[in-house]
């Protein structure tokens, strides 16, 4: 069973919602993202011996962190014996609370990395419901937009969360993607707490539309329809409200010649749709200005879509 003393795996980070696929849609992102290092331990069962890049905040509690819980219900599933330790080592590479799927990505590492140091008893579609385990731990609900974006890579779309059914889209090759992070930090939980339970019809059939529009796009590489299809109708009205000067933001990223503008994620971190890396970098620097103007710090980041998800680099 064991092919490994030590396996390192990288898990993206990820968009989520995608504008108008609130909890259906994600995407992956290179350059950002979290390491994972799985090695057989004399300590039995689980354990987390550190995390870095997280100011001490994560709890390494394997039954409390995002990356223990997702390894946790892998190793269940194989029926490990009694006696056989696996410790984890969380490298953390990029802000929390950032909506950029840090969780996910602990999740996603983690289930790989443990997956692969016992000899890959499971598929990667496998992995799926392990690593969604671990979103619990995050905002108090199994969704699969982020973990199933960092695991697979490229576009995904949740069917099904639980259990978990995803099915992976076309990615074109034209689409660059900016990140914009301020400075702040808004909680996955929070985040949900603010939205509104019930929704009126008509914009129900807008977001339906737009949805069905924008996975339209991708497959035909139409990308004057996903710029129409990149708007959201239920979720951004709220939690826009959260983050300064988001309408400013937009409207300086579409005047910068981009497809689209929403929030990734929960929030604060807005992403942005081109169709090549002039215009990426021309909406983030245009966004930059507005949050100098309110003085708030922020990174931007300008990025391809990543298409290859969870991946081992290193195996000792």
């Amino acid at each position: 069973m064991i092919s490994s003393k030590s396996i390192r795996v990288f898990a993206p980070a990820t968009v989520a919602n995608v504008a108008c696929g609130f909890d259906v849609l994600g995407f992956a992102i290179h350059g950002l993202g979290d390491y994972v290092t799985a090695r057989f331990s004399d300590v039995s069962g689980l354990s987390i011996e550190s995390v870095t890049g997280d100011d001490g905040r994560l709890p390494r509690d394997p039954k409390k962190n995002t990356a223990g819980l997702a390894a946790l219900a892998l190793m269940k599933k194989t029926g490990m014996k009694d006696g056989v330790g696996i410790a984890l080592s969380i490298e953390k590479k990029m802000p929390l609370g950032s909506g950029l799927g840090s969780s996910a990505a602990s999740s996603a590492a983690a289930v790989v990395a443990v997956n692969e140091l016992l000899g890959k008893p499971f598929s990667l579609q496998d992995l799926l419901p392990f690593a969604v385990e671990g979103e619990i731990a995050a905002s108090g609900t199994a969704h699969a937009d982020n973990v199933a974006a960092a695991l697979f890579g490229g576009f995904i779309l949740v069917k099904t969360h639980n259990p978990p059914d995803v099915i992976s889209l076309h990615t074109p090759p034209k689409l660059f993607c900016t990140i914009i992070h301020p400075s702040i930090e808004i909680q996955t939980r929070n985040s949900r707490l603010i939205l509104k339970k019930e929704v009126q019809l008509e914009k129900a059939v807008t977001q339906w539309g737009n949805l069905g529009a924008l996975i339209a796009g991708l497959y035909t590489e139409d990308y004057d329809l996903i710029g129409r299809s990149l708007h959201d109708e239920i979720v951004e009205p709220v939690r826009s409200m959260l983050i300064p000067g988001f309408a400013e933001m937009k409207q300086a990223a579409m005047e910068a010649g981009a497809l689209g503008c929403s929030i990734s994620g929960s929030g604060p971190s807005l992403f942005v749709l081109s169709t090549s890396e002039e215009i990426a970098t021309k909406a983030g620097k245009e966004m930059g200005k507005v949050l100098k103007e309110i003085g708030l710090e922020f990174d931007v980041h300008i990025s391809k879509i990543n298409t290859e998800g969870a991946s081992v680099v290193d195996n000792l």
